[in-house]
């Protein structure tokens, strides 16, 4: 076992290296200086009887029970940590909910104050544009050759290629699990993109009606 050496002087470090201690084999000496994991440092410790066993023994015990309490601090450090963080995640949730929920109240906000400020006037012509613009869209996505029709179509289409491969005898075509999940995947996806798009145009509209009532309630006003 290896030890800090003390500050010894280069010579006497070299006879001390080169001479094995008192009762000491001189191969096992210098099988000790070559397993020194630190010869800059530390310098070979004979250990002479069971008594200097005993006490290196309990030494190391000792260093054990240190090291396993750090450890059991370190251990309950990240499990504060742990629990900090999923407290912090449900309030960035909590947070980002009322963010939307101000946002939205915010837009209803400028909505009113908008018809409060062109109160009086007629309707623009880039309003007028922007109100044909999402018409056009709205109609579009409720078309039965369009998006919803095209999505419904080819979703037809794969029952019906699964019902006659699986009533052939011969010559007999499924379509590959993987592929259809990878397919029916991306009609999902597409058909949420559509729906949160149809559900932003709703919304859009909606505000459209209330400009528009508000700013009818106006002129009748006037």
């Amino acid at each position: 076992m290896s030890v800090p050496r003390t500050a010894l002087s280069p010579a006497q470090l070299k006879q001390l290296l080169q001479n094995p201690p008192a009762g000491v084999d001189p191969i096992i000496w210098e099988q000790a200086k070559v397993d020194n994991p630190d010869p800059e440092k530390l310098i070979p410790v004979p250990m002479v009887g069971f008594k200097e066993l005993l006490r290196r023994l309990k030494i190391q015990e000792q260093m054990t029970k240190q090291h396993q309490t750090r450890v059991d601090i370190i251990a309950t450090d990240i499990s504060e940590l742990q629990k900090n963080q999923a407290t912090t995640v449900a309030k960035i949730a909590q947070y980002k909910r009322k963010l939307m929920d101000l946002s939205h109240r915010v837009l209803q906000v400028l909505i009113k104050q908008e018809i409060q400020r062109k109160s009086g006037y007629a309707i623009q012509v880039d309003e007028e544009h922007l109100r044909v613009q999402l018409d056009t869209i709205q109609s579009e996505l409720n078309a039965p050759t369009q998006f919803k029709g095209r999505l419904n179509e080819l979703m037809s289409q794969i029952r019906m290629q699964n019902h006659y491969g699986a009533v052939r005898a011969e010559e007999r075509y499924m379509v590959d699990t993987d592929l259809l999940r990878e397919i029916k995947q991306h009609l999902k996806q597409q058909q949420e993109g559509l729906s949160h798009l149809i559900s932003v145009i709703k919304d859009d509209m909606e505000d459209i009606k209330i400009i528009e009532q508000g700013l009818h309630d106006s002129v009748h006003f006037l």
